[in-house]
C-alpha cells in the first residue's frame, strides 16, 4: 500500500466543501440545514486478524487494520457528503470523526458535521 493509500480528502472538484472549522474564509452562510452524518461499520478480516496477532508479539505497524480503517473512513465520508448533498448544501462545516469498537466484530466510524449553503462574499 503507498502512501496514497493511506489518506483520504477532497478532490479539488468536490461540489460539496467538507471542513473541520466554523466557516470558509471567503464565504458567508445563508443557510444552516443542519447535522448530517455518515456511518458504516466494518468486520475485520480473518488475515488481518491473524497478522494483529503476530505483529502484537514482535510489534510494528498493523497495516490490514490501518488499510481497513482508512477505506472505512473514507467511506463514511463519501456518505456524509452524499447526504448533505442530499439535502440541499454545497458545505459541510465542523466535520469530525467518531471510531469505535462495534460489539467485538469491526469498527464502526461516524463522520458527522453542519450541512449550511455557503456563497461566496
Amino acid at each position: 500500500m503507498g502512501i496514497e493509500e493511506y489518506g483520504g480528502g477532497q478532490s479539488d472538484r468536490a461540489d460539496v466543501l467538507v471542513v473541520t472549522t466554523n466557516d470558509v474564509p471567503g464565504h458567508q452562510v445563508t443557510r444552516v440545514i443542519g447535522e448530517v452524518f455518515g456511518l458504516t461499520v466494518r468486520s475485520r478480516h480473518l488475515g488481518s486478524q491473524i497478522g494483529a496477532g503476530l505483529k502484537s508479539v514482535i510489534g510494528g505497524e498493523l497495516k490490514g487494520l490501518t488499510k481497513t480503517l482508512v477505506e472505512t473512513r473514507n467511506q463514511a465520508m463519501e456518505r456524509l457528503v452524499e447526504q448533505a448533498r442530499a439535502r440541499g448544501a454545497n458545505a459541510v462545516l465542523m466535520m469530525r470523526l467518531d471510531v469505535s469498537e462495534a460489539a467485538d466484530v469491526g469498527t464502526e466510524v461516524c463522520a458527522y458535521g453542519t450541512a449550511v449553503v455557503i456563497s461566496e462574499l
